[in-house]
């Protein structure tokens, strides 16, 4: 009996725990897109690793996180920046070279030949590299996006959750019952 008890408590705990962190994605996702942002925890996005330009340091497929940009004159040279181009597409790389007192920055991928043709300006920087990264969870985040992905990841899982539940509601109402039948 004892360990029934412990069990139903462990469970109890994971449910609660999954049902405050689906909560919690929700809320961020809902606040980031009603401000007009990209979703964020905190002062700090997820972004994927799209090329090899950063690597070893950051692995094709990774997830990192970086720090939004407060004040974007206040770089140094070896810092890791994720930047907007002209064509709107996010870059990050290592900065070789402070210009203008940080108005704008030579930046370089650790893994590319030479510099970036462009000159980083201050007021295009999304935020800073935080050191964190997960390795190849970019792919599983890019399968989400698709068809397949959400019916593995989100319509699967849900049956999963009714059909536990369906069980649940079943046992307590078989327990329910028994008493009624031993008077």
């Amino acid at each position: 009996m004892k360990l029934k008890t412990m069990l139903s408590w462990i469970s109890n705990i994971v449910t609660t725990v999954l049902i405050i962190l689906l909560l919690l994605a929700v809320f961020i996702v809902i606040s980031s897109r009603a401000a007009g942002g990209e979703p964020s925890l905190f002062g700090y996005q997820f972004k994927t690793v799209l090329s090899g330009s950063m690597e070893p340091e950051m692995q094709t497929g990774s997830v990192i996180l970086i720090e939004q940009a407060e004040n974007t004159a206040e770089f140094n040279k070896g810092d890791v920046i994720t930047f907007k181009t002209k064509e709107n597409l996010l870059i990050t790389h290592r900065i070789i070279e402070v210009q203008n007192k940080g108005q704008s920055y030579i930046t370089q991928g650790d893994n590319n030949n030479g510099p970036d043709v462009e000159p980083v300006l201050a007021q295009n920087i999304v935020g800073k590299y935080s050191g964190f990264t997960i390795p190849y969870a970019g792919y599983a985040l890019h399968y989400l996006n698709t068809g397949q992905g959400a019916v593995l990841f989100l319509i699967i899982p849900g049956f999963i959750f009714l059909g536990y539940s369906a069980i649940t509601i079943w046992r307590a109402l078989r327990l329910i019952e028994v008493p009624k039948e031993a008077n």
